[in-house]
């Protein structure tokens, strides 16, 4: 059965499509639909209210859905909300829908098979939004019950992850296994270079923001396994284990590189970007014994060149000693 209150927002510049588009949703008893005749009038809609779901048409004047699906996301990040996304497409071709994938898109429905289409995967969309957003709901009560717990210093409460003893004890396991099992331990460090300017020319609500982002984007770009921190004002840390030394190579975390120097972030003052560098290091078995505490201090003291080159810094064993 449908449900009613399910907020739906439909983006088409072509007043018939929509006008078909509402009224089967309305027939099937959906009544919180609006419509928007483009996507800048979508972002407008969506940032005054929160849409469910968004059913857009993939080709449209001035930005397309594959743009606005990005805006979407970003306002997403800010919000601790998410909306699935269904786009509107005659176009074809596993490469075409895999870009669009990749760009955060949930769903797609054919033009030609829509009134065949349109309301199963609105049923789907449905279930799989409340699932999404309850979750979303349950983790920000879990980080704000998790901030509480400062006073034992491993929760970082301006971003609900750990904070750098937090870092230090994780890494210290991880070395130890790495020593008695074998395989591999990174060390991560990323430093966002520009946080402090941030601060001075927006003020420190920003920066908060901008933190929280950060942390929201890394969770989202780490493996499930990974432990990932705020070890200082503006520096993340990500320790990680591997049984293969190739999983640990700098190119198998770019995308946490690419992730945060890519893409801007959502704030109060609009959309920021930041420059983050990244050094790292990986050791194994018989590499040179070296504490948890002096190798997160190696890594990051190798955060300037990261900064000067714009390149992924590795730091070598002869380095560490």
């Amino acid at each position: 059965m449908p449900n009613p209150q399910l907020s739906i927002l439909v983006v088409d510049d072509t007043k018939f499509s929509s006008a078909v588009i509402g009224h089967a949703l309305s027939q099937a008893g959906y009544t919180d639909i609006r419509f928007a005749s483009s996507a800048m009038a979508a972002l407008a809609m969506h940032e005054e209210r929160a849409a469910s779901v968004m059913v857009a048409d993939w080709l449209m004047p001035e930005m397309d859905g594959l743009q606005l699906t990005t805006r979407i996301r970003q306002r997403d990040e800010q919000t601790n909300h998410y909306t699935y996304v269904m786009l509107l497409t005659a176009r074809e071709g596993d490469n075409v829908l895999g870009e669009a994938f990749d760009r955060g898109v949930d769903d797609f429905i054919s033009k030609s098979a829509m009134s065949e289409q349109l309301l199963p995967r609105i049923y789907a969309a449905d279930r799989i939004t409340q699932l999404i957003n309850r979750l979303l709901d349950e983790n920000q009560m879990l980080a704000s019950n998790n901030a509480l717990l400062e006073e034992h210093n491993l929760i970082d409460s301006h971003t609900a992850l750990g904070n750098r003893r937090y870092l230090l004890q994780r890494l210290d396991d991880a070395l130890q296994r790495v020593e008695s099992r074998g395989g591999y331990c990174t060390v991560v460090v990323l430093g966002l270079q520009n946080l402090a300017d941030m601060t001075t020319r927006f003020g420190e609500a920003v920066q908060q923001e901008l933190l929280k982002a950060t942390a929201r984007r890394l969770q989202q770009l780490v493996r499930p396994m990974d432990v990932i921190a705020r070890v200082d004002a503006g520096v993340f840390a990500v320790c990680t284990v591997g049984d293969n030394e190739d999983e640990c190579k700098p190119n198998s975390f770019r995308r946490l590189h690419d992730g945060l120097n890519l893409k801007a972030f959502k704030t109060s003052e609009g959309y920021l970007s930041l420059r983050a560098g990244m050094a790292l290091c990986t050791l194994g078995r018989n590499d040179p014994k070296i504490t948890a505490e002096k190798l997160l201090q190696k890594v990051e003291q190798h955060l300037e060149q990261a900064y000067a080159t714009n390149l992924i810094t590795e730091v070598r064993i002869p380095q560490l000693v």
